[in-house]
């Protein structure tokens, strides 16, 4: 069953691939047909390069769940936040820790590396306003949600909730109230308590009264909003590709001289025999879904369920776009509500990840199993068996509904490597 994600995505390239067929035939045709192109390319994949320009992202969605997001002081908190230590148990890991802006706003290590090593690769912030579910698996549907995971995870932060919201009363007491009003009644609490965590510490948590756990949960749910305010803007900006993809669609011959000849014959090779767009398309290069393309797990004997599990803890989280600390009304939850939970195809699936920037973000894949991106285009070209699930990749004289192998030759892996790197352009920050 094709996800609502890739539904959405596919539709979107559909109704741009429409509107430059219409202008195609009135009065722009004539420019587009003669001017000297360098470069020229068949309607469909000028439609295509159309729907792959920055400018197509149009203006970052709206987060229902979250009624702060658009607020400079909760960005401001959510900025304060981002860039403390004191989150941690240890005092010295913060989101900025595997959240670099000076690195893509990631870390470049093949697995997040926090109070001990994680199991999976750091995603960068930028451009995540624009997806509908969050980390390789899935398992958060809104940004705030996302911020929390880290915080109470062992392996990241390792905070627990109620040091975390003591750390809130303490040190951002002004700062949260000017954004979301009066701190709520607390109670006395313990020094620590979490659902997570420590047999002691869920034992204190579960100790607490109900109205306790409530107001504590609020305090943290807000957290993530303020630092989900903070990441919102963080996007990307133009690359050279932008600007060979706006020539070819305005018929500038001159304007695609931005590209070498080689970054074309990878550009081509992606949009046609390498099968890339199929799953990285849209001004994001990413359908937002989720893929099991056989990458080999860290460990045989214990492979990574991806999405499979990730929906399971997605369903389940309190804060997610249904439960009570988002928001939304249930009728904006509409990812939520009609996800395919029995869909075999996301057994050892992952997120597709944006392929902006990609050549400045190595290593690559969920948990960094590939150093270099023509190791990654050898695998697609290889097309092995998956370990766990079943491979979406055809391989050489399989019978594949919907996809064909993929045949790469070694000038071809150069050629699209060479293209990724067109890719780069600047992280944006301002709001």
């Amino acid at each position: 069953m094709t996800s609502a994600p890739a539904r959405a995505a596919r539709r979107r390239l559909l109704q741009v691939a429409a509107t430059l067929s219409v202008a195609l035939v009135t009065a722009g045709v004539a420019q587009v047909r003669t001017a000297p192109l360098r470069d020229p390319w068949p309607a469909e994949d000028v439609a295509t390069l159309a729907a792959m320009r920055l400018t197509q992202a149009g203006g970052r969605p709206q987060d229902p769940s979250n009624a702060y997001e658009q607020r400079t002081d909760a960005a401001a908190l959510g900025r304060a936040l981002f860039h403390d230590t004191r989150l941690s148990r240890n005092g010295q890991v913060a989101c900025a820790s595997c959240h670099a802006a000076d690195r893509q706003f990631q870390d470049g290590k093949p697995l997040g590396q926090g109070l001990a090593t994680g199991r999976r690769r750091t995603m960068p912030v930028m451009g995540a306003a624009h997806a509908p579910f969050l980390f390789w698996d899935g398992r958060k549907d809104c940004l705030w949600s996302q911020a929390l995971g880290p915080l109470e995870d062992a392996a990241e932060h390792g905070g627990n909730r109620v040091r975390l919201v003591k750390l809130v009363q303490a040190h951002y007491s002004e700062q949260y109230q000017a954004v979301f009003g009066p701190l709520p009644a607390l109670g006395p609490l313990p020094d620590d308590a979490s659902p997570g965590g420590t047999d002691a510490e869920r034992a204190a948590w579960a100790a607490l009264p109900d109205a306790s756990r409530d107001a504590a949960n609020r305090v943290f749910a807000n957290m993530g909003k303020a630092i989900a305010a903070y990441e919102r803007p963080i996007s990307y900006g133009p690359s050279r590709f932008d600007r060979y993809a706006q020539a070819t669609v305005a018929g500038d011959g001159r304007g695609q001289e931005v590209l070498a000849p080689q970054e074309v014959r990878g550009l081509r090779v992606f949009l046609a025999r390498g099968q890339c767009v199929t799953c990285h398309n849209g001004p994001l290069l990413t359908d937002q879904a989720f893929h099991n393309t056989g990458v080999p797990p860290l460990d045989r004997a214990r492979p990574d369920r991806g999405r499979a599990e990730g929906l399971r803890k997605l369903l389940q989280d309190e804060f997610n776009c249904l439960g009570r600390y988002s928001d939304a009304r249930p009728e904006q939850c509409g990812e939520l509500q009609f996800l395919a939970t029995n869909d075999p195809g996301q057994l050892a699936a992952f997120r597709t990840p944006g392929l902006r920037n990609v050549a400045e973000r190595a290593p690559y894949m969920h948990a960094g199993q590939f150093s270099t991106l023509d190791q990654v285009l050898q695998h697609y070209a290889d097309s092995p068996s998956a370990v766990l699930g079943h491979s979406e990749l055809a391989r050489p004289g399989e019978r594949h509904a919907g996809r064909q192998a993929i045949r790469l030759t070694p000038a071809d892996i150069q050629d699209v490597a060479a293209f990724l790197g067109t890719l780069t352009g600047p992280v944006v920050q301002a709001r």
